[in-house]
This record gives structure tokens, C-alpha cells and sequence, in this order.
């Protein structure tokens, strides 16, 4: 695949840089004595590691389909990002340990022209491979590649760190490497953990991204015949496969085959304009036999309504043959009860229309 040769290839890239910058830090820290120097050059060699990681990562997640996996290998992505968040963390604590042993036996670092020199190029390069990788990993849609690129900015800022301690030890020989060091050490541990805190709600389920969400139901919606698209959901089997279902709102007069049609052609087109595979689609009837449906309707979504925590009443439909009422309802998480005001809303619509089975079903604010 394309996506896959761009990741490997962009994750190179980044390997032969880091794995440059790293022999020559070391070289620069063990001359000057610098342990922010060495502990940067340490992170240079776990930003490599991250990308070898990536690299093999994005070759199992590219594995076929089979028998045991028939969703593909798309998620090993997800675990991918894990492990580089875990390096990164453990560079972090690494750094910080001997950052603590720099603080309580310190040592004057010995800093040359050239060592500064080097340092200063290692900032620009870290800032353009950053750059270029996060806006690769963007393009891709790539969180690994967009971790790393966010990585390295932040290199850039250590490294620039360094040389600013560097230039106040040569001016007013005043030495703050170790502080710097344990500076740095903190500042990956907190980069680390926000990367996997990302990766694992990645892992979790995220709630389905609003652009493609509305950009979704605005396809389905564009069908004459469709009155409504609703409980959109959406799970990742990977960072480009994603795969679904919905409800739909149809007229009570719609034949099965039309209606077989109508959901291929749906399918159809949100794979074409989104990349979102639906492997289902559900029906709300429509009253379109009962006059007096509407004012039901309308009466029944006033009362719901009225709860300040409900977001949306859909998938109304009035038998009269079984005098059942039913529709869904989708109430906020940030409810103090989300039960008990359904429940609340179940008695209410009970008490009005007594003649009635009301059926509600209580769904979930999955997607915009």
C-alpha cells in the first residue's frame, strides 16, 4: 500500500538522522564532560528506536485478512504507539536517575567551539525532521509517525536547552547541567505519558470524530427516500479501516426490495466519499397511515425535550394496531442519572398517553 511505503520510508529517514545526531552528542558529552549532552544523545537513540518500531509495526499491521484476524492487523498500529511511548518513558526516568547522581556529585563540563557548533546544527535538524515527520504522520494519518514527529520538535527544545546552559557556563562559569538534565528527564516522562495516554484511548474506543460523523450521515441524508440517519457508529480496525452502522428513517410504505437497493447504494456511497466501510444498516419506520401521528410526534418530543440533558428524540413511529408509541432517545453522559431521567421520561409519556405500550430505547452519544 502507499500509506505504507510513505510511513516506512518517513520512519527512515528519521533512523539514519537520530542515529547521527546521537554518535556525535555522545562524542560531544564524553569530551565536554556534559551529561545533558550524553542524556540527549540518549534520547536521539530512543527516537530511532521508536521509528525501527514503527517500521515493523506498520509491515504487521499491513498483513492480509484471515481466518482468525478477518478484520486485518490494523491495530497492531495502535500497540505500535504504545511500545514507543514506553521507550520514551523509560529514556525519561533513565535521564532522570542520573540527572539526581550529576546533582549530588556534580562535575565542571569542558565545552568546545565545535562541540557548540554541533549542537546548534543538531536544533535545526531536529526542528525540520520534526516537522516533516509530524506533517507526514498528519497526511497518513498515522499516530506513531505523528508521535515521533512531536518528539523530535521537542528534542529540538532540549537541545536548544543545552546550549543555552552551555553558554551560561562559558560566560559567568556557572554550571547548570545536571538541573537542566533532571529539567529534560521530566519534560520527556511527561511527553511519554501523554503519548500513552493517547495511544491507549486509541486502543479503548474513541468517540467517532465529528467532521466525519456529520460528513457521513450528510451522504446518507442526501437520498430523497431517507428521512433521517441516526446512532452512527464507528470502530477502528486501524487507522484507515474503519467500519460501521446506522439507523435509517424510511417511509412504513417502503417495499423490501427498494429498501435492499436503497441500503447498497448507501453503503455504496459512504465507501466511496469516506472510506467507511457500513456493514449494517438498521430501519426507523415512518408513519405515513395515521394522521394523527404527527401531532403525537410533535406532542411527545415537546415533553422530551424538555429535560435539560436530553440531546436528541429520533426513531418515532405510532402503531396503532399493537398501540404501541416508540422512539429513541439519546441523553448526555454528563447526566447526574442518566437511568433515572430516562425512566423519568418513560413515566411521563406513560401518564399522557395510557392507552399506550411506550417502548423508549435509551442510546448512546457515540457520534455527532
Amino acid at each position: 500500500m502507499q500509506r505504507d511505503k510513505i510511513i516506512v520510508r518517513t520512519s527512515v529517514i528519521g533512523i539514519l538522522a537520530n542515529v547521527f545526531l546521537a554518535g556525535f552528542k555522545a562524542v560531544i558529552g564524553a569530551i565536554s564532560g556534559s551529561i545533558a549532552v550524553i542524556l540527549d544523545a540518549v534520547n536521539n537513540l530512543s527516537d530511532a528506536l521508536s521509528s525501527v518500531i514503527t517500521i515493523i509495526g506498520t509491515k504487521l499491521a499491513g498483513k492480509r485478512p484471515d481466518k482468525k484476524h478477518p478484520y486485518g492487523y490494523g491495530r497492531i498500529e495502535y500497540i505500535s504507539a504504545v511500545l514507543i511511548s514506553v521507550i520514551v518513558l523509560y529514556a525519561g526516568v533513565t535521564s532522570l536517575v542520573e540527572s539526581a547522581k550529576k546533582i549530588l556529585h556534580p562535575e565542571a563540563p569542558d565545552y568546545s567551539p565545535v562541540a557548540l557548533i554541533i549542537i546548534a546544527v543538531a536544533v535545526v535538524v531536529k526542528i525540520l525532521l520534526g516537522r516533516y515527520v509530524k506533517g507526514v504522520g498528519e497526511k497518513v494519518n498515522s499516530d506513531s509517525l505523528i508521535a515521533s514527529g512531536k518528539d523530535a520538535m521537542l528534542d529540538s527544545v532540549i537541545s536548544a536547552s543545552t546550549l543555552a546552559a552551555a553558554g551560561i557556563y562559558l560566560l559567568w562559569h556557572v554550571s547548570l547541567e545536571a538541573w537542566l538534565g533532571a529539567i529534560i528527564s521530566l519534560v520527556i516522562i511527561k511527553s511519554g505519558l501523554e503519548m500513552l495516554s493517547d495511544s491507549l484511548s486509541d486502543i479503548l474506543g474513541e468517540r467517532t470524530e465529528s467532521g466525519l460523523a456529520k460528513g457521513v450521515k450528510a451522504s446518507i441524508n442526501s437520498f430523497d427516500e431517507v428521512h433521517g440517519a441516526y446512532d452512527l457508529i464507528l470502530h477502528a480496525y486501524g487507522p484507515d479501516r474503519l467500519m460501521g452502522s446506522v439507523h435509517i428513517e424510511v417511509d412504513d410504505t417502503m417495499t423490501v426490495d427498494r429498501l435492499d437497493a436503497l441500503e447498497r447504494e448507501i453503503t455504496q456511497k459512504v465507501l466511496a466519499e469516506h472510506g467507511v466501510i457500513l456493514t449494517g444498516i438498521n430501519v426507523y419506520s415512518r408513519n405515513t397511515k395515521n394522521d394523527k401521528a404527527a401531532h403525537i410526534q410533535e406532542d411527545v418530543r415537546r415533553t422530551v425535550m424538555a429535560h435539560d440533558h436530553v440531546l436528541q428524540m429520533h426513531g418515532f413511529y405510532i402503531d396503532e394496531a399493537a398501540k404501541e408509541i416508540r422512539f429513541d432517545v439519546i441523553i448526555d453522559f454528563a447526566a447526574p442519572d442518566r437511568l433515572g431521567e430516562y425512566r423519568g421520561i418513560v413515566s411521563e409519556i406513560e401518564a399522557k398517553y395510557p392507552g399506550y405500550n411506550v417502548a423508549v430505547s435509551l442510546d448512546v452519544d457515540a457520534s455527532d
